[in-house]
């Protein structure tokens, strides 16, 4: 592409402008000033031109750059229009301005130019990968037939293509899109991992099966830690899950790697699986796990109310009632806090302010004045969408950073006009993530609401389990219980809870917990 814009600008070199040779096949019409000033004028903005397109040859994108804008707004060079902007996108891009290159690019597609328009489109497309931002690959691709792209930018084209159908929940096309990122592309494990997920919710796992085990067998040599090999075994252990292959299911999910984040879903993911299996004393080893201090900051409700589910399953009662008072004592105040806070704005710009401190404090460990609490935000923050919009704020922000650190760009007309184009996508990006955080917050309190709901349910049936349990005391059938009063330390057989260390809440220990305890509604 790089040969390309040099063959460009040296075309533009050798070439007479078109305007310029359009007007000499003409007959020139009378006007009242002189004809010595217009052909000097149009000789300077002729000299001008081939000078910033030298530059933009010689390597000097800055000084070309600053060129090429001026002249763009030259009534007299409007034919030359999409030629000059085409070229000053590309010193943009080469200065990494990215989004400032993208508003060049949209404006050579909107002259339909015969030439500059297709090639607009595939740079235009290239800075939205960039970026990361949907909008404008949309509107590119929407302008183009997508078989008229270059080979090299057809496997990047069919996996954000891909990304968009699979969050419109049209995953069969997902899928398909994602089939057709070839291998050796940089964005092939990512397609295929997605191309499992949309599988998934098309709800066919088989396929789903064999495609995350395609992605572990290439990224078999990779270390433990690696990101695509473990995003591909977690994907094969939900898509066992989702075949109600339970025992499978549960050593898939142990083979995800402790030190990696993922390893926090999959050891609460794990611990469904080992319910639908009845393996309950190994479910709550998981739970002494999820629920440890090393896990505070996480929102994870539901955690705790099938804790008290399997503690139903094994009629331990007094345990269930602590797991439902902590429910209760944590989350309560949660779901208040969210209802408070959705009644008392409605402004986008108030969702974003809290989650931008949230942001803050997640990557700098320093505290906030949070109205919300910190679990809500943080989970708030790891959502697709707003993680994806937050990304491309970061982007806008560095790009910021470049203007701004050097003095003689940022004063220039093309600074200014950089940086009020990055203040407006700023601003309308962080309504946008308002918005996001505003519908995250009401799915969150539907969610606790739903969850009260369970909780009662369980309570009830807890209730019920104890008037059964008293009733076989009455009969002299009451089942052995294990002595709470009996200092645990020394115990490790069946009947008891063990871990290996004392007050140590760190991740190669949480994983050490082991509940050894016995069902007692035998």
């Amino acid at each position: 592409m790089k040969k390309l814009l040099l063959l460009l600008i040296a075309s533009s070199l050798v070439v007479p402008l078109a305007s310029s040779a359009q007007r000499k096949t003409k007959p020139r019409a009378r006007s009242t000033a002189p004809l010595y000033n217009s052909n000097t004028r149009e000789a300077t903005l002729k000299n001008q031109l081939s000078n910033a397109l030298r530059m933009a040859q010689g390597g000097q994108y800055e000084a070309a750059a600053n060129n090429l804008f001026t002249l763009s707004r030259r009534s007299e060079l409007a034919a030359e229009r999409p030629q000059i902007k085409y070229i000053l996108g590309t010193m943009l891009m080469e200065l990494k301005l990215n989004q400032t290159a993208a508003f060049q690019f949209v404006d050579v597609i909107r002259t339909k130019h015969p030439k500059y328009s297709k090639l607009a489109i595939e740079k235009l497309s290239i800075v939205a990968d960039t970026l990361g931002d949907d909008t404008i690959l949309n509107y590119a691709i929407s302008r183009v037939d997508l078989n008229d792209f270059p080979s090299n930018l057809r496997d990047m084209i069919n996996y954000r293509l891909g990304e968009i159908k699979l969050r419109n929940r049209e995953f069969r096309q997902s899928a398909e899109l994602f089939g057709k990122v070839s291998f050796g592309s940089s964005y092939y494990f990512q397609a295929l991992y997605n191309k499992g997920l949309a599988e998934l919710e098309e709800n066919q796992p088989s396929l789903a099966i064999g495609t995350f085990n395609k992605m572990l067998d290439a990224r078999r040599k990779a270390p433990v830690t690696d990101t695509n090999k473990v995003a591909a075994q977690m994907g094969l252990a939900r898509a066992l899950y989702q075949k109600q292959d339970w025992e499978a299911s549960i050593e898939a999910y142990a083979q995800v790697p402790r030190d990696t984040l993922m390893w926090h879903d999959a050891v609460f993911e794990q611990s469904w699986a080992m319910l639908r299996a009845a393996r309950f004393r190994s479910a709550l080893s998981n739970f002494q796990t999820l629920h440890s201090a090393y896990y505070e900051d996480f929102y994870m409700p539901e955690s705790l109310l099938l804790r008290a589910i399997v503690y139903l399953y094994i009629c331990k009662y007094d345990e269930m009632e602590k797991v439902l008072s902590l429910f209760e004592k944590t989350y309560g105040p949660v779901r208040a806090k969210i209802g408070d806070f959705l009644k008392s704005t409605n402004e986008a710009s108030a969702f974003y302010a809290e989650i931008e401190k949230a942001h803050y404090m997640k990557t700098t460990d320093k505290s906030s004045n949070l109205r919300l609490p910190y679990i809500v935000l943080r989970n708030v923050l790891d959502q697709g969408d707003v993680k994806r919009s937050m990304h491309y704020l970061d982007k806008l922000n560095q790009e910021k950073a470049r203007v701004e650190s050097n003095p003689a760009f940022r004063a220039s007309p093309l600074g200014q006009y950089a940086l009020k184009i990055l203040a407006n996508r700023g601003k309308n990006t962080k309504f946008a993530v308002g918005d996001m955080v505003k519908a995250h917050l009401l799915n969150m309190r539907v969610e606790l609401r739903d969850l009260y709901e369970q909780a009662g349910f369980i309570r009830y049936e807890m209730i019920t389990g104890r008037k059964e349990s008293i009733k076989k005391k009455i009969s002299g059938k009451d089942i052995e219980q294990i002595d709470e009063n009996i200092d645990r330390q020394f115990y490790i057989q069946n009947g008891y809870e063990y871990y290996p260390f004392q007050g140590e809440y760190w991740l190669d220990e949480v994983g050490n917990y082991h509940y050894l305890g016995k069902q007692s509604c035998e």
